[in-house]
């Protein structure tokens, strides 16, 4: 059996070969839990590098993915960041570790139209 630091070390470093190098990303990745974002069986497979459901039919995005885009973003504390449509909340928890002030839009309506 795998303890949570074996798993967790395990996490980082799968992060570091996929060309992860900003050591603030993979702090941020360490201590924002991405288990907190899921439900159920799929809680398990929080550190596995693959998108996992979240409702309304979405996917929470591979942790590879995330930590890549943010380190792109090259952002600082002097940086303020929108994020429309954050899906489960993962990505902006990750984010709210670089900037001052975080801005969110979390849920948005679903319409459907006649064809």
């Amino acid at each position: 059996m795998t303890s949570e630091s074996e798993k967790q070390l395990k996490f980082i470093l799968n992060l570091k070969r996929k060309g992860i190098k900003n050591k603030d990303v993979l702090n941020a990745m360490e201590t924002i839990d991405r288990g907190l974002f899921l439900e159920g069986i799929f809680k398990e497979r929080s550190q596995d590098d693959i998108p996992l459901p979240i409702n309304c039919g979405q996917t929470i995005s591979q942790p590879s993915i995330v930590a890549k885009m943010i380190e792109k973003l090259e952002i600082n504390k002097n940086c303020k960041v929108l994020e429309v449509g954050t899906g489960s909340g993962y990505q902006t928890a990750i984010l709210s570790k670089f900037v001052k002030k975080s801005l969110f839009n979390r849920k948005a309506r679903v319409f459907k139209t006649k064809s």
